[in-house]
């Protein structure tokens, strides 16, 4: 229950910035082409209303036909979770005369609560995800939802939720929350939390932890942050490289904030920082291209300047990092993971200021700036997944007026 009113707490300051941000974001704004602005066309595909999810604050998952997946970290059965609602998981399934939304599972607790993390398609086509609290032990579990066996003829056909690890809070890791969980090709889970672990730090440093479906689901800890050059308190997930080596973020520790590497060797895993930030966390997880450069977005909540998209590009055995694209003025900048087109352009989110969606797009060397607004709702906390299109989808966790958050669509 803590988890929520400390979220409830972040909700509120977070209003507060959101005011600055919007003056402070005035001179940037007149920068951006009013024939961009103009052209783009924003679709509002679902109001959220409390039962069927509140705030929902990850971004979403798209299957090859086109239909979109989300969590809400609210709403859903109002009897639970001290009437706020636990939270939801929803589909918005693409049709030929517009989108039809359905809940397909509502959280209760001890099977999980207040998930911020987006569900994930896994190899067997079932949805996969975490809660950073609920579960045996109240630190947040790994979930997996199965659709119904046949086809359903009602209205409404819940998923079957089955809870694969229940976090205890002690060296398993605990509260994972922005998270993306990632699969190998042997089927295998992983993920991180940002609390838990092995470390002398109060509640712990968190875990890269893999979950392994033989005999039941087995949870290993990979490696347990230190606290010190390493890194802290993970919230984004991890990726491989075609080696089967993983890559990550941590914003906190020595240097406030890391990009590593954690690399198989004779006695488990060795982590490798390959950059350190400093004061512009790295909260979001990362992405590849095709010549194995690694791209994100961070925050920038120690006041020393703008939050930022990154690149990390291997060199004489070693990365070199370059800042991209600096977002001067914007508070807080990016929670989530970039998304990258074929033709290598890069698009996020920022939680406050402007523009709410952003594309980057590479020109001789040069990064430039379009900004998206969606005309209504507040505060997109989750990625960006586009379609065969280019249409671009993303979640806004708060508004617009008199609801509770929105599904939005925009094409370019």
């Amino acid at each position: 229950m803590a988890m929520a009113g400390s979220e409830q707490n972040r909700i509120e300051i977070r209003g507060l910035r959101r005011c600055m941000a919007a003056a402070m974001a005035i001179a940037f704004l007149m920068i951006v082409a009013v024939s961009e602005a103009q052209a783009q066309t924003y679709t509002a595909l679902h109001k959220f209303t409390g039962p069927d999810g509140d705030y929902p604050a990850a971004g979403l998952s798209m299957d090859r036909a086109g239909n979109l997946y989300g969590t809400a970290s609210q709403g859903g059965n109002f009897n639970d979770c001290d009437g706020a609602g636990c939270g939801t998981v929803f589909e918005l399934e693409r049709k030929a005369s517009g989108w039809i939304f359905s809940v397909l599972y509502a959280f209760s607790g001890p099977d999980g609560q207040y998930p911020l993390d987006r569900v994930i398609l896994g190899p067997d086509g079932n949805l996969y995800g975490t809660t950073p609290s609920g579960g045996a032990y109240g630190y947040g579990v790994v979930f997996r939802l199965q659709p119904p066996p046949t086809v359903c003829k009602a209205t409404l056909c819940p998923w079957t939720e089955t809870v694969l690890h229940s976090f205890t809070g002690g060296s398993d890791g605990a509260i994972p929350d922005w998270g993306d969980l990632a699969f190998d090709q042997a089927g295998n889970i992983y993920g991180t939390t940002p609390a838990g672990g092995s470390s002398t730090c109060t509640g712990g440093c968190g875990v890269v932890y893999e979950l392994s479906p033989s005999n039941g689901w087995k949870e290993t800890v990979l490696y347990s942050f230190q606290n010190g050059t390493d890194g802290a308190n993970p919230s984004a997930g991890i990726i491989f490289d075609q080696a089967g080596n993983l890559y990550g973020t941590a914003p906190g520790g020595r240097y406030g904030g890391v990009v590593y590497e954690l690399s198989r060797s004779a006695g488990g895993w060795v982590e490798t920082t390959l950059a350190n930030l400093q004061s512009s966390a790295p909260v979001g997880g990362l992405i590849f291209d095709s010549a194995g450069n690694l791209y994100g977005a961070t925050l920038s909540p120690y006041g020393t300047g703008g939050p930022m998209v990154y690149e990390l590009s291997p060199a004489s055995g070693g990365w070199t990092l370059q800042e991209i694209y600096n977002f001067a003025g914007v508070e807080e900048g990016s929670h989530a993971q970039v998304t990258m087109d074929p033709a290598g352009n890069l698009y996020g989110t920022l939680v406050d200021g402007w523009p709410e969606v952003f594309r980057l797009t590479q020109e001789s060397g040069q990064w430039t700036l379009t900004g998206f607004n969606s005309g209504a709702g507040e505060s997109p906390y989750g990625n960006v997944v586009l379609d065969t299109s280019g249409n671009l989808y993303t979640t806004a966790s708060a508004g617009p007026v008199g609801y509770a958050g929105v599904i939005f669509e925009i094409t370019p």
